[in-house]
């Protein structure tokens, strides 16, 4: 328990900060660090597939297009809640994840991640070719509801004794799902399926040797994932108050992609250091430079100067300044 500790007050002092943030940004960037909690929430769900269970994955814009469409067709047709909404998304981004989890019972390294990469790619297509549902190219637009239904907030709501604004309320909604997305990932890593997953990581043959069920453990991983990125979609659409196909191209993915290997691959604390990059540095890109290529270069330059300098991510940094801390713990009469 003592060991525990630090991360248990690292996670009070997180929680804190983000309970008193908004009370100190204007609007626009409070609307900013909500979006970061849609990532956040995203790749955390590809960290468990990708970091603690080896499994790579370039399609997971797809299952937030999933849960955003979800969303926006409940509020549309049937003028439902937000917790129903949710619930919805979770249950069919599970299905599909067992779906798309199916192939990785045969393909794995850059073989699986072509076939997840395809899944990102159609999504964009199926969306277009499903007008009646989805919208087709124009997307759907969001229905204007009460406060803790789908969105469209108008006046204020109180949050900690506070009168604030529809941003401040779609902060705390995103950012306190965050939280106990994180609380959840946590327990399911130091748990026995954590485990499970870190064992057929490092050895697939090994795994099965000791009595793994591989197809079993690899199907759940996508799974899991899957419901993450279906409820940032969610979330997604929720902030935006529309969605369309150009919301989930196949860049969104790779966005996924690189704020997990960022983060930190196998560290849930360092999945709020790849949510910020992900979202601010494209942001600082432009302000920098709005010439054609040069965002571009820059985010670029910037990937690759993370990867140098944090070759195992921010949470390999966290991991090596909370090791001396830990460490005087377990060895503490």
């Amino acid at each position: 328990m003592r060991a525990r500790a630090p991360a248990l007050a690292s996670l009070a002092a997180v929680a804190a900060l983000l309970c008193v943030l908004p009370f100190t940004l204007g609007d626009y960037n409070i609307s900013l660090v909500a979006q970061v909690g849609v990532f956040f929430v995203a790749v955390l769900g590809l960290n468990i597939l990708t970091g603690y269970t080896g499994q790579i994955s370039i399609g997971h814009g797809a299952f937030m297009a999933i849960g955003g469409y979800t969303t926006a067709v409940m509020s549309r047709d049937h003028d439902t809640n937000l917790v129903v909404t949710m619930l919805m998304a979770f249950a069919i981004c599970f299905v599909v994840g067992l779906l798309l989890g199916l192939p990785a019972l045969r393909l794995s390294g850059a073989y699986l991640a072509l076939a997840t990469f395809a899944f990102a790619v159609a999504m964009p297509s199926l969306l277009k070719k499903f007008s009646g549902l989805t919208g087709g190219g124009q997307g759907l637009r969001l229905l204007e509801q009460a406060p803790l239904q789908v969105t469209g907030l108008s006046g204020t709501v109180t949050v900690f004794g506070h009168s604030t604004t529809q941003n401040h309320f779609l902060y705390y909604l995103t950012w306190g799902i965050g939280l106990v997305a994180f609380v959840i990932g946590w327990l399911i890593v130091r748990g026995r399926l954590g485990r499970t997953f870190r064992a057929v990581r490092d050895s697939e043959v090994a795994a099965a040797s000791v009595g793994i069920d591989l197809a079993r453990t690899k199907t759940l991983a996508f799974a899991i994932s899957g419901v993450y990125a279906g409820v940032a979609g969610a979330l997604f659409a929720i902030q935006a108050e529309i969605v369309n196909p150009l919301s989930f191209t196949f860049l969104l993915s790779i966005l996924l992609l690189v704020g997990a290997v960022v983060g930190g691959l196998g560290s849930l604390p360092g999945m709020v250091v790849g949510a910020f990059f992900v979202e601010y540095v494209p942001d600082l890109s432009t302000h920098v430079s709005s010439k054609p290529g040069v965002p571009d270069f820059i985010y670029g330059a910037a990937i690759i100067l993370v990867m140098i300098l944090l070759p195992t991510g921010a949470g390999g940094l966290l991991r090596r300044v909370a090791r001396p801390l830990t460490t005087r713990l377990y060895l503490r009469p």
